[in-house]
């Protein structure tokens, strides 16, 4: 499979969730790179933000897009695609976090955080692939989390979408590898955004926003299935997802507030 990704051959990228944090990060990245970016997020054409990389570069476009809605997903993929007339690169960045309890728990919030984490994610696929398909190649990468490796406490209505998410990549990554779709993940650990400011516990390993988009694009250049980052706080979480359920939630049991 050919890498769609060189600095030497400027590609067409449709970021959906760029608005902030990472999704802006790597479009300012991207732009300097010399690639054509199609900038989505709910309010994306009124974004401050992007406006000013719009003043700079002729090779951004900005395009609303709200992920919740399953007709919008279709009509905006549609645009999107003739906007630089095929995309080469859909990278999908949407993210949404709660911390809640149990006893807090909070269906409404649980909902939001399923339909940013994960349906949106398959709205857009969707809409999207039959036109990859019928392109003969192209490239998806989706941001899950390291939270994907193992349910820690309070987090559940984060990770659970995000595990589902990876999920689903593993089971369609042998189809499009087919149609010369490439599909990638990125699980990462802390990033210091408006999502992680909810956090009242040390995160191990918090890094700044340019940083973890400097850590992806690095990633970007290779065709390893999955993105990850930090090693220590992946290493970790990994260890709870092979160790015997009953040594794993002893430990994630320690993390319960007293």
């Amino acid at each position: 499979m050919k890498n769609l990704y060189k600095r030497v051959n400027p590609v067409t990228i449709w970021m959906v969730g760029a608005s902030q944090g990472i999704g802006l990060e790597l479009t300012k990245r991207w732009l300097e790179q010399g690639h054509r970016v199609i900038a989505s997020a709910r309010q994306a054409e009124s974004s401050s933000e992007l406006a000013v990389l719009s003043k700079r570069y002729a090779n951004l476009k900005c395009l609303n897009l709200d992920v919740t809605d399953e007709q919008d997903c279709q009509q905006k993929a549609n645009q999107a695609w003739l906007l630089f007339s095929g995309i080469d690169i859909w990278f999908y960045n949407v993210g949404a976090y709660q911390p809640m309890t149990i006893a807090q728990w909070c269906t409404e919030d649980f909902v939001k955080m399923n339909q940013a984490n994960y349906l949106g994610a398959v709205s857009l696929m969707v809409a999207l692939q039959p036109m990859f398909a019928k392109q003969g190649s192209g490239r998806w990468i989706w941001n899950a989390s390291l939270a994907s490796y193992f349910g820690l406490p309070y987090g559940g209505g984060y990770s659970a979408p995000k595990a589902a998410l990876v999920n689903l990549a593993e089971s369609l990554q042998p189809e499009l590898a087919q149609q010369n779709v490439q599909l990638q993940i990125i699980n990462h650990g802390f990033v210091k955004t408006r999502l992680t400011a909810k956090n009242d516990f040390s995160m191990p390993g918090l890094v700044e926003p340019a940083q973890a988009a400097a850590l992806i694009d690095q990633g970007m250049q290779r065709q390893n299935f999955e993105i990850r980052f930090p090693f220590k706080l992946r290493i970790f979480l990994s260890a709870l997802k092979t160790m015997p359920y009953s040594w794993a939630l002893a430990i994630t049991r320690r993390m319960l507030k007293s």
